[in-house]
């Protein structure tokens, strides 16, 4: 891996998701998963500090990166529930069929290469009446602004570690075996190419 992707990018990817605009979302969301809960590109850890302890029983961080998971491992070490971390992509889950209460996926379904058999395996192991609890930026609404998202993605996707401009991320869940139950969706910021999010919960179909 070069420079980049080991040293400059983790530090970049924590500093734009510790924004403020983000973390408004994330504490809007993340108490919202309970039970066994597996967050899908745990990152540096920036959702730890919003679940509610009340309503985890186990929380398996899922995070590619090794950087990214150091940090979040530090992160957890004073938490009052058990998390366990798993060092490897969202297309690579190793946990049981029907294993999962909740998956928890915040900005990384605009970056994970295989998006459809990443979200084909948070189906396969929530279980019936689990839930995928998802806040993510994508593809705008306006003609204009997705114009420009077209046009800016692939340089974007290189220097942000694959991450997407213009992914539909409501219709990627749905055609992936869920029924959206709750959606809300606004730009977050004055940059619209970049701010567009959906958020919401969304159910598996057995």
């Amino acid at each position: 891996m070069s420079f980049y992707s080991t040293h400059i990018l983790p530090k970049l990817t924590h500093w734009v998701c510790s924004q403020q605009s983000i973390e408004s979302l994330r504490k809007k969301m993340v108490p919202l998963a309970g039970g066994k809960i597996l967050e899908i590109g745990m990152g540096s850890g920036l959702n730890l500090p919003f679940y509610d302890p009340s309503k985890v029983k186990h929380l398996y961080g899922l995070e590619p990166s090794d950087t990214l998971r150091k940090m979040a491992e530090k992160n957890a070490e004073r938490l009052p529930f058990p998390v366990g971390f798993i060092s490897l992509p969202g297309e690579e889950i190793p946990l049981e069929t029907g294993s999962m209460d909740t998956v928890l996926v915040t900005y990384t379904l605009c970056t994970i290469p295989d998006i459809h058999r990443a979200l084909g395996q948070m189906h396969r192991v929530l279980k019936p009446g689990g839930k995928l609890i998802f806040c993510d930026h994508g593809l705008a609404p306006d003609a204009g602004i997705r114009k420009w998202q077209e046009c800016i993605n692939p340089v974007w996707n290189r220097i942000s570690g694959g991450c997407c401009l213009n992914r539909p991320i409501s219709d990627l869940i749905l055609h992936n075996g869920f029924v959206i139950q709750d959606i809300k969706a606004r730009y977050q910021s004055p940059v619209k190419i970049a701010s567009y999010t959906y958020r919401g919960i969304a159910v598996p179909v057995k």
